[in-house]
């Protein structure tokens, strides 16, 4: 008589990783959302498009590999990448470095790896550090003024198209501009806080509409917390530790940027839900989850302050995704039936 062998576990949760990654996909569909409304399509469009690289370059990387195409695309995570990246990269950003971007994204930091569950890094940061650092100008100079800033409004859909996939950038030169961390921090070295407040790029407003979108993602990052797709750990030791090197260091807006535009302004909670929380590359412990997120949250204000790029989500998540497995090897917490954590790293026989 055969007999019938089962490895464990025996019982399954209700999420899945397809599940998991859509659930991921929903929440950030309310910053989408609202950033399509102050600064217009671009966001959107390059959304899709580095979606359907991404789905593109994962399909073409598994065939090579001669995987299942099917069975990893539906796990969603190659999707996740790309809309990560095209909320990330600027909305003006010429197909090109979208393209570029994504792809380096999941080739090389996800595939080359091993594909998802494999890589150290988190592949959305790596393909945007990439053309951070490659294409300067190109990324620095095409993010759009939302509505409040240029006292305009939006730039059409038909004509984004074209700036983005024509390269016909005169047609955004009126909607374009820094961004208001970027401005706040070049300007206040030569003005005090109310000079600065009434350039264009803010229009008397602080954040110029980053404070809603900053707002929507928190909303959706609120949604993921309810969901457990996300833990506690890592978002509040990030935002706490950024707020208190602020008041700490920058409590004279007349010479640093604020508090109000560290926390509402660019990335910050789009990198502290999304970003920071990647379940691959952030730390995995309860304690290592506070230790990431708190040092997530002192580089991204390092970098920002002294730094030479205004938003340094990517670097300072990078960063961490090297210290990781550190934290994580002394961190352990006690295992049932023992006294004791075992922590550090196993000794050599």
């Amino acid at each position: 008589m055969g007999l019938l062998t089962l490895s464990s576990p025996h019982t399954h949760g209700p999420n899945s990783t397809s599940k998991v990654m859509a659930n991921v996909v929903l929440a950030t569909l309310p910053g989408l959302a609202v950033m399509t409304w102050f600064f217009g399509w671009g966001s959107l469009i390059n959304v899709l498009f580095a979606s359907l690289v991404a789905l593109a370059s994962e399909a073409a990387v598994l065939l090579i590999r001669k995987r299942p195409v099917s069975f990893f695309l539906k796990d969603n995570s190659a999707l996740v990448t790309g809309v990560l990246l095209g909320l990330a990269l600027p909305p003006f950003a010429p197909f090109w470095v979208t393209l570029v971007a994504t792809a380096f994204a999941v080739v090389f930091s996800k595939q080359m790896y091993g594909g998802i569950g494999n890589n150290p890094f988190n592949p959305a940061m790596v393909g945007y550090a990439l053309v951070l650092v490659s294409f300067p100008v190109q990324m620095t100079t095409a993010w759009a003024l939302s509505t409040q800033m240029s006292g305009s409004s939006i730039l059409g859909f038909g004509d984004t198209l074209q700036v983005i996939f024509a390269g016909h950038s005169t047609l955004a030169d009126a909607y374009s501009g820094a961004t208001p961390l970027d401005a706040y921090k070049h300007l206040i070295g030569k003005n005090t806080a109310d000079t600065v407040l009434a350039e264009a790029t803010f229009n008397g407003w602080l954040n110029g509409g980053w404070e809603w979108v900053n707002m929507a993602f928190l909303a959706g990052g609120l949604y993921l917390l309810a969901r457990r797709i996300i833990t506690w750990q890592i978002p509040l030791a990030m935002l706490l530790s950024l707020s208190l090197c602020s008041l700490i260091f920058g409590w004279d807006e007349d010479m640093y940027t604020p508090l109000s535009l560290h926390l509402l302004s660019g990335a910050t909670m789009l990198g502290a839900f999304f970003i920071a929380t990647d379940p691959v590359s952030a730390s995995t412990t309860p304690t290592g989850k506070l230790i990431y997120g708190a040092g997530t949250g002192i580089l991204l204000y390092v970098i920002r302050t002294w730094g030479s790029y205004p938003d340094a989500v990517a670097f300072s998540v990078l960063l961490m995704n090297f210290a990781a497995p550190f934290i994580d090897a002394y961190t352990q917490p006690r295992s049932y039936g023992h006294q004791k954590a075992r922590r550090g790293l196993p000794e050599k026989n």
